[in-house]
């Protein structure tokens, strides 16, 4: 576990991406599976770097490794900000992501121009191997589609509509998304911040 990277995460979508964007640190990223972790994560922080700490700081405890948490969610200004830190569990952490974003549509039915502006954001935590922590923040601005459009990436991606590709995040092949992303601008700012600490 020593020369590896821990991801706490058990999510394969958002695996693809980490592993493309940390592929040159020349280190393995494992996800919480293949690490054989498993941990009961309570997630209640009231912001994603809070969130983002409260899970590489356990995972840490339990492997002394090198461990990197994110949490991410959507932002959507007509809804006062909502789902926000509260993205993956909105409506229930088991409703479908086809049943979320029809909803946030939905609430959007009235919102038209500007009114429909929202990011993703997205925060990533690290706790070294002697305990030193950093975290780092990555968005994404863009609004929110009138209808779901695109087969690729997760969760929210369907919905969230990026106007220099005119197209949502679903629709972006993973290289132009590992371009843009909230979770990749967060990412590539911890590369840099792992590589000095490393070097």
């Amino acid at each position: 576990m020593k020369d590896k990277i821990i991801f706490a995460t058990s999510n394969e979508g958002k695996m693809k991406e980490i592993r493309m964007i940390l592929a040159d640190l020349n280190r393995g990223v494992l996800s919480l599976k293949e690490a054989g972790i498993q941990a009961d994560i309570v997630e209640d922080g009231k912001t994603f770097e809070e969130n983002a700490l409260i899970k590489a700081r356990i995972v840490h405890k339990l492997t002394g490794a090198l461990v990197l948490a994110d949490d991410s969610g959507l932002e959507v200004d007509y809804l006062g900000g909502e789902p926000g830190v509260y993205s993956a569990r909105y409506m229930g952490e088991d409703t479908s992501y086809d049943i979320k974003n029809r909803s946030i549509i939905d609430r959007l039915d009235q919102a038209v121009g500007t009114q429909r502006s929202a990011r993703f954001v997205c925060a990533i935590a690290a706790v070294f191997p002697d305990g030193e922590e950093a975290v780092t923040l990555g968005t994404i601005e863009g609004e929110i589609a009138r209808e779901p459009k695109g087969d690729g990436g997760f969760g929210y991606d369907p919905i969230f509509f990026v106007p220099e590709f005119g197209a949502t995040t679903a629709q972006l092949t993973p290289k132009q998304k590992n371009q843009v992303s909230h979770r990749a601008k967060a990412l590539k700012e911890m590369k840099e911040v792992i590589r000095i600490k490393l070097s």
